[in-house]
């Protein structure tokens, strides 16, 4: 059942803190290009009790592209040595107030995790209301099984994306800069062709989010994705450079009421590195 919101406040956090079946993440994560180092940021200040993900580790070792999906029994391992497991509530964050956190919030949700959320303007949020800080490693938590039931509905994959582009059954929507989505701006990661998917509309991540990093409301939300040309009858894939941002979209479309989106995993990593796949400038 979905809930009514995808998001908690930083005082409802910080209220329920100590509650027990309550587990907070940090997910913080940096693209390639940026010299910051996110466990070390984690460790000079977190919200107090939360665990680091590592975006890059909790991975498909085998895929091409980087931090893919891992397999369902990688991540109940690694969530078992977390602590984290079934029952219990998840809240992630990261520190740009938005960014990253919603990549780990879509992979609970596609690992099977119904009772998970993301800290509204994360701990950009946190800090500049005063807001409690620890440094350094946190106690151990207790290892806890982890049930992981993987659902497909919430990913698609290179052929799914095949298969939306040619029969216009998904609206796609890409989180990129607009200078990127038209191809006039070079991208990120070496390798890659400029442009977008053929027929995908562009929506910047940042255009569902305010200065302080947190989610518009839902009025300006379902406004931006109506303003977008957005149908909320029909399916919706969300994609970015490499699956990270596109998550942030996924949740904005979830508050707004688009109840059947999915996220392309791969991105424009792996779509933009394929001769073979169209492209579209402009």
């Amino acid at each position: 059942m979905t809930p009514k919101t995808w998001l908690i406040e930083t005082d409802e956090l910080e209220r329920e803190l100590e509650a027990p079946d309550i587990v907070v993440i940090d997910a913080t994560w940096y693209l390639p290009a940026e010299a910051n180092n996110a466990r070390e940021d984690y460790l000079a200040e977190h919200i107090p009790g939360a665990v680091f993900f590592d975006i890059d580790d909790i991975a498909d070792d085998k895929a091409k592209t980087g931090h893919m999906l891992p397999p369902p029994e990688k991540f109940s391992s690694r969530m078992r040595k977390m602590g984290i497991g079934d029952g219990q509530r998840v809240v992630v964050y990261d520190r740009q107030g938005t960014f990253s956190a919603p990549r780990v919030w879509w992979m609970f949700r596609v690992m099977g995790a119904q009772d998970v959320s993301v800290l509204n303007g994360g701990l950009l949020k946190w800090k500049a209301e005063g807001r409690p800080l620890m440094m350094g490693e946190p106690t151990p938590r207790t290892p806890r099984h982890f049930t992981a039931r993987r659902n497909l509905d919430l990913v698609r994959d290179v052929d799914d994306m095949k298969k939306a582009v040619h029969e216009k059954s998904s609206a796609i929507v890409d989180a990129r800069s607009a200078e990127r989505f038209a191809g006039n701006a070079p991208e990120p990661r070496l390798g890659l062709r400029a442009g977008h998917m053929p027929g995908a509309i562009n929506v910047p991540y940042k255009q569902v989010l305010n200065d302080d990093g947190t989610f518009k409301s839902v009025p300006e939300l379902k406004e931006v994705f109506a303003s977008a040309g957005l149908d909320h009858h029909k399916p919706v894939v969300t994609t970015c450079g490499s699956g990270i941002t596109a998550c942030v979209l996924a949740l904005a479309l979830g508050e707004a009421g688009y109840l059947r989106t999915s996220v392309y995993d791969g991105s424009w990593a792996e779509w933009g590195a394929d001769d073979r796949l169209p492209i579209e400038t402009g």
